[in-house]
Protein backbone atom coordinates (compact mmCIF):
# COMPACT_ATOMS: atom_id res chain seq x y z
CA UNK A 1 0.00 0.00 0.00
CA UNK A 2 2.74 2.44 1.02
CA UNK A 3 4.76 1.80 -2.15
CA UNK A 4 1.71 2.24 -4.35
CA UNK A 5 0.78 5.54 -2.67
CA UNK A 6 4.29 6.91 -3.13
CA UNK A 7 4.17 5.95 -6.80
CA UNK A 8 0.83 7.72 -7.15
CA UNK A 9 2.31 10.79 -5.44
CA UNK A 10 5.41 10.86 -7.64
CA UNK A 11 3.51 10.39 -10.89
CA UNK A 12 0.93 12.99 -9.87
CA UNK A 13 3.69 15.50 -9.12
CA UNK A 14 5.28 14.84 -12.53
CA UNK A 15 1.91 15.17 -14.24
CA UNK A 16 1.22 18.46 -12.45
CA UNK A 17 4.34 20.03 -13.99
CA UNK A 18 3.20 19.13 -17.50
CA UNK A 19 -0.38 20.13 -16.80
CA UNK A 20 0.74 23.50 -15.40
CA UNK A 21 1.88 24.61 -18.87
CA UNK A 22 -1.03 23.12 -20.83
CA UNK A 23 -2.92 25.77 -22.80
CA UNK A 24 -6.49 26.67 -21.92
CA UNK A 25 -7.91 25.49 -25.27
CA UNK A 26 -6.56 21.97 -24.76
CA UNK A 27 -7.96 21.84 -21.22
CA UNK A 28 -11.38 23.00 -22.43
CA UNK A 29 -11.35 20.38 -25.20
CA UNK A 30 -10.65 17.67 -22.60
CA UNK A 31 -13.56 18.87 -20.46
CA UNK A 32 -15.97 18.85 -23.40
CA UNK A 33 -14.81 15.35 -24.34
CA UNK A 34 -15.39 14.19 -20.76
CA UNK A 35 -18.97 15.45 -20.90
CA UNK A 36 -19.57 13.76 -24.27
CA UNK A 37 -17.98 10.51 -23.09
CA UNK A 38 -20.12 10.34 -19.96
CA UNK A 39 -23.24 10.55 -22.11
CA UNK A 40 -21.91 7.97 -24.57
CA UNK A 41 -20.91 5.64 -21.74
CA UNK A 42 -23.88 6.30 -19.45
CA UNK A 43 -24.97 2.65 -19.51
CA UNK A 44 -21.50 1.68 -18.27
CA UNK A 45 -21.71 4.27 -15.48
CA UNK A 46 -25.18 3.15 -14.40
CA UNK A 47 -24.11 -0.50 -14.35
CA UNK A 48 -21.11 0.28 -12.14
CA UNK A 49 -23.30 2.45 -9.91
CA UNK A 50 -25.86 -0.33 -9.58
CA UNK A 51 -23.14 -2.53 -8.05
CA UNK A 52 -22.49 0.16 -5.46
CA UNK A 53 -26.20 0.59 -4.69
CA UNK A 54 -26.68 -3.16 -4.26
CA UNK A 55 -23.69 -3.37 -1.91
CA UNK A 56 -24.93 -0.37 0.10
CA UNK A 57 -28.40 -1.89 0.41
CA UNK A 58 -26.95 -5.16 1.72
CA UNK A 59 -24.96 -3.19 4.31
CA UNK A 60 -28.21 -1.46 5.44
CA UNK A 61 -26.79 2.01 4.91
CA UNK A 62 -29.02 4.96 5.81
CA UNK A 63 -31.39 6.24 3.12
CA UNK A 64 -29.53 9.56 2.89
CA UNK A 65 -26.28 7.69 2.22
CA UNK A 66 -27.86 5.63 -0.55
CA UNK A 67 -29.46 8.74 -2.06
CA UNK A 68 -26.01 10.35 -2.30
CA UNK A 69 -24.74 7.29 -4.17
CA UNK A 70 -27.34 7.12 -6.92
CA UNK A 71 -26.37 7.95 -10.51
CA UNK A 72 -29.23 7.86 -13.00
CA UNK A 73 -29.56 9.47 -16.43
CA UNK A 74 -30.75 12.73 -14.92
CA UNK A 75 -27.80 12.99 -12.52
CA UNK A 76 -25.34 11.98 -15.23
CA UNK A 77 -26.73 14.75 -17.42
CA UNK A 78 -26.32 17.20 -14.54
CA UNK A 79 -22.71 16.10 -14.12
CA UNK A 80 -22.13 16.71 -17.83
CA UNK A 81 -23.79 20.12 -17.63
CA UNK A 82 -21.50 20.98 -14.72
CA UNK A 83 -18.38 19.96 -16.66
CA UNK A 84 -19.47 21.99 -19.69
CA UNK A 85 -20.22 24.95 -17.44
CA UNK A 86 -16.69 24.76 -16.04
CA UNK A 87 -15.24 24.53 -19.56
CA UNK A 88 -16.94 27.82 -20.48
CA UNK A 89 -15.43 29.70 -17.55
CA UNK A 90 -12.28 31.75 -18.15
CA UNK A 91 -9.04 30.08 -17.12
CA UNK A 92 -7.92 31.18 -13.65
CA UNK A 93 -4.26 30.73 -14.60
CA UNK A 94 -1.96 33.52 -15.81
CA UNK A 95 -4.11 36.33 -14.45
CA UNK A 96 -2.16 39.45 -13.49
CA UNK A 97 -3.52 40.54 -10.11
CA UNK A 98 -1.14 43.43 -9.58
CA UNK A 99 1.66 45.16 -11.45
CA UNK A 100 3.89 48.14 -10.81
CA UNK A 101 7.32 49.55 -11.65
CA UNK A 102 9.59 49.86 -8.63
CA UNK A 103 11.84 52.88 -8.08
CA UNK A 104 14.82 50.83 -9.25
CA UNK A 105 13.10 50.16 -12.59
CA UNK A 106 12.12 46.51 -11.96
CA UNK A 107 8.71 45.68 -13.44
CA UNK A 108 6.94 43.66 -10.74
CA UNK A 109 3.72 41.67 -11.24
CA UNK A 110 1.70 39.10 -9.34
CA UNK A 111 0.49 36.21 -11.54
CA UNK A 112 -1.94 33.39 -10.73
CA UNK A 113 -0.53 29.84 -10.93
CA UNK A 114 -1.83 26.32 -10.15
CA UNK A 115 -1.44 24.93 -6.64
CA UNK A 116 0.16 21.78 -8.07
CA UNK A 117 -1.09 18.46 -6.66
CA UNK A 118 -4.43 18.47 -4.87
CA UNK A 119 -5.66 15.46 -2.88
CA UNK A 120 -9.32 15.08 -2.00
CA UNK A 121 -10.78 12.62 0.51
CA UNK A 122 -14.53 12.28 0.17
CA UNK A 123 -17.42 9.97 0.91
CA UNK A 124 -20.34 8.47 -0.97
CA UNK A 125 -21.25 10.93 -3.72
CA UNK A 126 -19.67 9.78 -7.02
CA UNK A 127 -20.58 13.04 -8.78
CA UNK A 128 -17.86 14.61 -6.60
CA UNK A 129 -15.32 12.59 -8.60
CA UNK A 130 -16.33 14.43 -11.76
CA UNK A 131 -16.78 17.88 -10.19
CA UNK A 132 -13.38 17.82 -8.53
CA UNK A 133 -11.57 16.40 -11.55
CA UNK A 134 -13.07 19.04 -13.84
CA UNK A 135 -12.21 21.92 -11.51
CA UNK A 136 -8.67 20.67 -10.95
CA UNK A 137 -8.05 20.21 -14.67
CA UNK A 138 -9.50 23.62 -15.51
CA UNK A 139 -7.12 25.18 -12.97
CA UNK A 140 -4.17 23.14 -14.37
CA UNK A 141 -3.80 21.09 -11.18
CA UNK A 142 -3.35 17.34 -10.97
CA UNK A 143 -5.55 15.54 -8.46
CA UNK A 144 -5.42 12.43 -6.29
CA UNK A 145 -8.89 11.16 -5.42
CA UNK A 146 -9.74 8.96 -2.46
CA UNK A 147 -13.49 8.25 -2.45
CA UNK A 148 -15.43 6.07 -0.05
CA UNK A 149 -15.77 2.32 -0.43
CA UNK A 150 -19.52 2.78 -0.96
CA UNK A 151 -18.94 4.35 -4.39
CA UNK A 152 -15.78 2.54 -5.47
CA UNK A 153 -17.22 0.97 -8.66
CA UNK A 154 -18.79 4.25 -9.80
CA UNK A 155 -15.57 6.15 -9.07
CA UNK A 156 -13.41 3.69 -11.00
CA UNK A 157 -15.70 3.92 -14.01
CA UNK A 158 -15.83 7.74 -13.97
CA UNK A 159 -12.08 8.08 -13.44
CA UNK A 160 -11.37 5.75 -16.36
CA UNK A 161 -13.53 7.92 -18.63
CA UNK A 162 -11.68 11.07 -17.54
CA UNK A 163 -8.25 9.47 -18.00
CA UNK A 164 -9.19 8.21 -21.47
CA UNK A 165 -10.04 11.79 -22.47
CA UNK A 166 -6.71 13.06 -21.10
CA UNK A 167 -4.78 10.49 -23.12
CA UNK A 168 -6.69 11.36 -26.28
CA UNK A 169 -5.68 15.01 -25.84
CA UNK A 170 -2.03 14.15 -25.26
CA UNK A 171 -2.07 15.10 -21.58
CA UNK A 172 -0.76 12.76 -18.85
CA UNK A 173 -3.44 10.39 -17.59
CA UNK A 174 -1.77 10.63 -14.16
CA UNK A 175 -3.27 14.13 -13.93
CA UNK A 176 -6.29 12.39 -12.40
CA UNK A 177 -5.65 9.38 -10.16
CA UNK A 178 -8.00 7.37 -7.96
CA UNK A 179 -6.82 5.45 -4.93
CA UNK A 180 -8.74 2.18 -5.23
CA UNK A 181 -7.62 0.75 -1.88
CA UNK A 182 -10.60 1.35 0.43
CA UNK A 183 -8.74 0.49 3.63
CA UNK A 184 -9.05 3.42 6.05
CA UNK A 185 -5.34 3.11 6.85
CA UNK A 186 -4.70 4.65 3.42
CA UNK A 187 -5.92 7.98 4.79
CA UNK A 188 -3.31 7.87 7.57
CA UNK A 189 -0.56 7.51 4.97
CA UNK A 190 -2.06 10.08 2.62
CA UNK A 191 -2.05 12.73 5.35
CA UNK A 192 1.74 12.47 5.60
CA UNK A 193 2.52 12.84 1.87
CA UNK A 194 3.43 16.52 1.92
CA UNK A 195 6.44 15.73 -0.27
CA UNK A 196 4.06 15.16 -3.18
CA UNK A 197 0.75 16.79 -2.22
CA UNK A 198 0.42 20.59 -2.09
CA UNK A 199 -3.13 20.90 -0.76
CA UNK A 200 -5.56 18.44 0.81
CA UNK A 201 -9.34 18.74 0.92
CA UNK A 202 -11.59 16.55 3.13
CA UNK A 203 -15.25 16.23 2.15
CA UNK A 204 -17.22 14.27 4.68
CA UNK A 205 -18.48 14.18 8.24
CA UNK A 206 -16.99 15.77 11.33
CA UNK A 207 -14.87 12.70 12.12
CA UNK A 208 -13.02 12.91 8.79
CA UNK A 209 -12.67 16.71 8.82
CA UNK A 210 -11.35 16.73 12.40
CA UNK A 211 -8.89 13.92 11.67
CA UNK A 212 -7.51 15.72 8.63
CA UNK A 213 -7.23 19.01 10.49
CA UNK A 214 -5.33 17.36 13.35
CA UNK A 215 -3.04 15.00 11.44
CA UNK A 216 -2.34 16.44 7.99
CA UNK A 217 1.23 17.57 7.31
CA UNK A 218 0.21 19.67 4.31
CA UNK A 219 -2.16 22.66 4.05
CA UNK A 220 -5.81 21.64 4.22
CA UNK A 221 -9.26 23.16 4.29
CA UNK A 222 -11.97 22.97 6.95
CA UNK A 223 -15.57 22.62 5.87
CA UNK A 224 -18.42 20.48 4.71
CA UNK A 225 -20.13 20.30 8.11
CA UNK A 226 -23.26 22.39 8.27
CA UNK A 227 -25.73 23.06 11.06
CA UNK A 228 -27.77 25.45 8.93
CA UNK A 229 -30.36 27.82 10.40
CA UNK A 230 -33.26 29.84 9.06
CA UNK A 231 -34.63 32.64 11.26
CA UNK A 232 -38.22 33.76 10.76
CA UNK A 233 -38.26 37.40 11.87
CA UNK A 234 -41.31 39.12 13.31
CA UNK A 235 -41.88 40.99 10.01
CA UNK A 236 -41.46 37.92 7.81
CA UNK A 237 -43.82 37.16 4.96
CA UNK A 238 -45.08 33.87 6.37
CA UNK A 239 -46.04 32.38 3.00
CA UNK A 240 -42.51 33.09 1.78
CA UNK A 241 -41.08 31.65 4.99
CA UNK A 242 -43.00 28.41 4.56
CA UNK A 243 -41.83 27.94 0.97
CA UNK A 244 -38.20 28.73 1.76
CA UNK A 245 -38.07 26.49 4.84
CA UNK A 246 -39.73 23.58 3.02
CA UNK A 247 -37.24 23.90 0.19
CA UNK A 248 -34.26 24.19 2.50
CA UNK A 249 -35.32 21.16 4.57
CA UNK A 250 -36.99 18.77 2.11
CA UNK A 251 -35.66 19.42 -1.41
CA UNK A 252 -32.58 17.32 -0.65
CA UNK A 253 -32.22 16.71 3.08
CA UNK A 254 -29.01 14.65 2.85
CA UNK A 255 -26.69 17.51 1.78
CA UNK A 256 -24.62 19.91 3.87
CA UNK A 257 -26.56 23.08 2.96
CA UNK A 258 -29.94 21.62 3.95
CA UNK A 259 -31.77 23.29 6.84
CA UNK A 260 -31.30 21.86 10.34
CA UNK A 261 -32.77 24.42 12.77
CA UNK A 262 -35.70 26.83 12.42
CA UNK A 263 -35.64 29.86 14.73
CA UNK A 264 -38.94 31.73 15.00
CA UNK A 265 -39.50 35.17 16.51
CA UNK A 266 -41.99 34.94 19.38
CA UNK A 267 -44.25 37.54 17.70
CA UNK A 268 -44.54 35.38 14.56
CA UNK A 269 -44.62 31.97 16.24
CA UNK A 270 -48.36 31.73 17.18
CA UNK A 271 -49.37 32.31 13.57
CA UNK A 272 -46.47 30.58 11.81
CA UNK A 273 -45.94 27.42 13.87
CA UNK A 274 -49.30 25.80 12.96
CA UNK A 275 -48.59 26.52 9.29
CA UNK A 276 -45.11 25.03 9.55
CA UNK A 277 -46.49 22.03 11.44
CA UNK A 278 -48.93 21.22 8.65
CA UNK A 279 -46.30 21.69 5.95
CA UNK A 280 -43.72 19.55 7.76
CA UNK A 281 -46.29 16.86 8.55
CA UNK A 282 -47.19 16.61 4.86
CA UNK A 283 -43.50 16.03 4.10
CA UNK A 284 -43.03 13.67 7.12
CA UNK A 285 -40.46 15.95 8.73
CA UNK A 286 -39.84 15.15 12.39
CA UNK A 287 -39.90 18.31 14.52
CA UNK A 288 -37.64 18.51 17.61
CA UNK A 289 -39.30 21.43 19.44
CA UNK A 290 -38.21 23.48 22.43
CA UNK A 291 -40.63 23.97 25.35
CA UNK A 292 -42.06 27.23 24.02
CA UNK A 293 -42.76 25.75 20.60
CA UNK A 294 -44.44 22.73 22.19
CA UNK A 295 -46.70 24.99 24.27
CA UNK A 296 -47.89 26.82 21.12
CA UNK A 297 -48.46 23.60 19.16
CA UNK A 298 -50.32 21.93 22.01
CA UNK A 299 -51.14 18.24 22.39
CA UNK A 300 -51.97 17.22 18.82
CA UNK A 301 -51.00 13.58 19.11
CA UNK A 302 -48.75 14.04 16.08
CA UNK A 303 -46.02 11.38 16.28
CA UNK A 304 -43.64 13.62 14.33
CA UNK A 305 -43.43 16.13 17.19
CA UNK A 306 -40.69 15.47 19.74
CA UNK A 307 -39.26 17.44 22.63
CA UNK A 308 -35.84 18.82 21.72
CA UNK A 309 -32.72 18.49 23.83
CA UNK A 310 -29.66 20.72 23.65
CA UNK A 311 -27.84 18.27 21.37
CA UNK A 312 -30.54 18.65 18.71
CA UNK A 313 -29.57 22.30 18.26
CA UNK A 314 -25.99 21.28 17.42
CA UNK A 315 -26.88 18.44 15.07
CA UNK A 316 -26.49 18.23 11.29
CA UNK A 317 -29.42 15.88 10.71
CA UNK A 318 -28.93 15.00 7.00
CA UNK A 319 -32.46 13.62 7.10
CA UNK A 320 -36.09 14.73 7.40
CA UNK A 321 -35.62 16.07 10.91
CA UNK A 322 -35.52 19.69 12.05
CA UNK A 323 -35.03 21.43 15.40
CA UNK A 324 -37.47 24.26 16.25
CA UNK A 325 -36.77 27.08 18.73
CA UNK A 326 -38.62 30.26 19.69
CA UNK A 327 -36.55 33.43 20.27
CA UNK A 328 -37.58 36.88 21.46
CA UNK A 329 -35.41 39.05 19.22
CA UNK A 330 -33.08 39.11 16.26
CA UNK A 331 -30.24 39.53 18.75
CA UNK A 332 -31.22 36.22 20.36
CA UNK A 333 -31.34 34.55 16.95
CA UNK A 334 -27.90 35.85 15.96
CA UNK A 335 -26.42 34.79 19.28
CA UNK A 336 -27.90 31.28 18.95
CA UNK A 337 -26.63 30.86 15.38
CA UNK A 338 -23.12 32.08 16.16
CA UNK A 339 -22.98 29.79 19.22
CA UNK A 340 -24.49 26.67 17.61
CA UNK A 341 -23.59 26.97 13.92
CA UNK A 342 -20.52 25.77 12.07
CA UNK A 343 -20.20 28.79 9.80
CA UNK A 344 -21.80 27.11 6.80
CA UNK A 345 -25.14 28.54 5.57
CA UNK A 346 -27.53 30.81 7.49
CA UNK A 347 -30.72 32.59 6.43
CA UNK A 348 -33.20 35.21 7.63
CA UNK A 349 -36.76 35.73 6.40
CA UNK A 350 -37.71 39.36 6.99
CA UNK A 351 -39.37 42.40 5.46
CA UNK A 352 -37.27 44.76 7.59
CA UNK A 353 -34.16 46.09 5.79
CA UNK A 354 -32.48 47.02 9.08
CA UNK A 355 -32.94 43.48 10.40
CA UNK A 356 -31.61 42.05 7.15
CA UNK A 357 -28.49 44.23 7.30
CA UNK A 358 -27.93 43.44 10.98
CA UNK A 359 -28.18 39.71 10.28
CA UNK A 360 -25.80 39.88 7.31
CA UNK A 361 -23.26 41.97 9.24
CA UNK A 362 -23.27 39.97 12.48
CA UNK A 363 -23.66 36.35 11.38
CA UNK A 364 -20.31 34.54 11.11
CA UNK A 365 -20.77 32.14 8.20
CA UNK A 366 -19.44 31.36 4.75
CA UNK A 367 -22.78 32.34 3.18
CA UNK A 368 -25.67 34.41 4.54
CA UNK A 369 -29.05 34.55 2.80
CA UNK A 370 -31.86 37.07 3.04
CA UNK A 371 -35.26 35.74 1.97
CA UNK A 372 -33.72 32.77 0.16
CA UNK A 373 -33.03 29.10 0.80
CA UNK A 374 -29.72 27.90 2.26
CA UNK A 375 -29.71 25.31 -0.53
CA UNK A 376 -28.19 27.96 -2.80
CA UNK A 377 -24.80 27.74 -1.06
CA UNK A 378 -23.37 25.69 -3.90
CA UNK A 379 -20.64 26.25 -6.48
CA UNK A 380 -22.94 25.64 -9.43
CA UNK A 381 -25.63 27.97 -8.10
CA UNK A 382 -23.03 30.68 -7.42
CA UNK A 383 -21.82 30.52 -11.02
CA UNK A 384 -18.57 28.74 -10.17
CA UNK A 385 -19.40 25.70 -12.32
CA UNK A 386 -19.03 23.39 -9.31
CA UNK A 387 -17.01 23.25 -6.11
CA UNK A 388 -14.32 21.03 -4.64
CA UNK A 389 -15.65 21.80 -1.16
CA UNK A 390 -17.49 24.40 0.88
CA UNK A 391 -14.95 25.92 3.22
CA UNK A 392 -16.08 27.22 6.60
CA UNK A 393 -12.59 28.39 7.48
CA UNK A 394 -11.39 31.95 7.03
CA UNK A 395 -8.00 31.54 5.38
CA UNK A 396 -7.24 30.93 1.70
CA UNK A 397 -10.86 30.28 0.74
CA UNK A 398 -14.34 30.54 2.25
CA UNK A 399 -17.65 29.20 0.98
CA UNK A 400 -17.89 27.21 -2.27
CA UNK A 401 -14.36 26.61 -3.54
CA UNK A 402 -14.28 27.06 -7.29
CA UNK A 403 -11.45 27.70 -9.72
CA UNK A 404 -9.95 30.75 -8.02
CA UNK A 405 -9.65 28.80 -4.76
CA UNK A 406 -7.45 26.23 -6.53
CA UNK A 407 -4.78 28.74 -7.49
CA UNK A 408 -1.86 30.45 -5.83
CA UNK A 409 0.34 33.18 -7.28
CA UNK A 410 3.94 34.05 -7.86
CA UNK A 411 5.76 37.34 -8.18
CA UNK A 412 7.49 37.98 -11.48
CA UNK A 413 10.24 40.62 -11.51
CA UNK A 414 11.55 41.84 -14.88
CA UNK A 415 14.82 43.69 -14.53
CA UNK A 416 17.56 45.13 -16.68
CA UNK A 417 20.61 44.29 -14.57
CA UNK A 418 19.52 45.71 -11.21
CA UNK A 419 21.38 44.53 -8.10
CA UNK A 420 20.64 45.16 -4.41
CA UNK A 421 23.28 47.19 -2.58
CA UNK A 422 21.88 47.55 0.95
Amino acid sequence: METNLIQIGKSSKNASRKLAIADAKTIDMVLKNIADSMIDRSAEIIEANRADINAATKLNLDDHMIDRLVLDKDRIQKMCDGVLSISRLPSPIGIEYESKVLQNGIELSQISVPLGVIAVIYESRPNVTVDISALCLKSNNSVILRGGKESINSNICLTNIIRDCLLTAGLPEQSVQLITDTDRKVIDSLLKMDEYIDFLIPRGGSELVNKVSAESTMPTVVGGIGVCHTFVDKTADLNMAQKIILNAKTQRPSVCNALDTVLIHSHAAPQFLPVLLNAFTDKTVEMRCDTRALSIIGNTGNQLIKKANETDFRTEFLSLTAAIKIVDSIENAIEHINDHGFGHSEAIITEDDLSARKFVNEIDASAVFVNASTRFNDGGEFGLGAEVAISTGKTHARGPMGLKSLTSYKWVALGSGQIRTD
